[in-house]
């Protein structure tokens, strides 16, 4: 099983922390799962112009491909100015309509309030369904308050992180057996 970890913002440090604990719990509890983090931060990525994916080079080709080549993500997300950034968009929209098909995508959030709690529902769920996506429905959300020195300090934080690593490898099991016994069927 592939699992790649997105930290979807170029900017600021709370998402990476969030997502380097994820991961890093995902490595210890599931050893036999590969998985990658991508940070945004990290890639310079072209924006979105409309050509097939497999035709992008470079940073933007390896996480255009990686993300396809997943069986599930973990999408971590800041919200900024009541919205997810440009930078996660833009990674949607260099990828197929349907690019989520048969993959279990998971959702944590970083917000400066609980304000900002209903984004993830009103704006990134929404994208993940058109894009077929099995979704965790569930997702960790963390404030400005949970962090203190770029470290996450609330222990409640780290009970729900591990559930939702949880959550994404029994859901993305389940989906494959569910999938490959009923491909079974049509014996070719």
């Amino acid at each position: 099983m592939k699992v790649v970890g997105l930290s979807g913002s170029n900017v600021g440090s709370k998402t990476r922390t969030a997502m380097d604990y994820t991961v890093k719990t995902l490595s210890i509890k599931y050893p036999d799962v590969e998985v990658t983090l991508i940070d945004l931060a990290e890639y310079d990525v072209q924006f979105s112009d409309g050509r097939n994916y497999l035709e992008y080079e470079g940073d933007t080709g390896y996480i255009t491909k990686s993300i396809m080549e997943a069986d599930a993500l973990i999408i971590g997300t800041p919200i900024f100015q009541a919205s997810i950034p440009a930078t996660l968009k833009n990674i949607f929209d260099l990828l197929p309509i349907n690019a989520f098909r048969d993959k279990v995508v998971s959702i944590l959030v970083t917000a400066g309030s609980a304000k900002h709690y209903l984004i993830a529902e009103q704006q990134l769920k929404p994208i993940l369904s058109y894009m077929k996506a099995q979704m965790v429905q569930t997702f960790v959300f963390i404030e400005e308050k949970d962090f203190q020195r770029k470290e996450i300090i609330e222990d409640d934080v780290f009970f729900r992180i591990d559930r939702l690593v949880e959550d994404t490898i029994v859901l993305t099991e389940t989906f494959t057996r569910i999938r490959e016994s009923e491909e079974a069927k049509y014996d070719f």
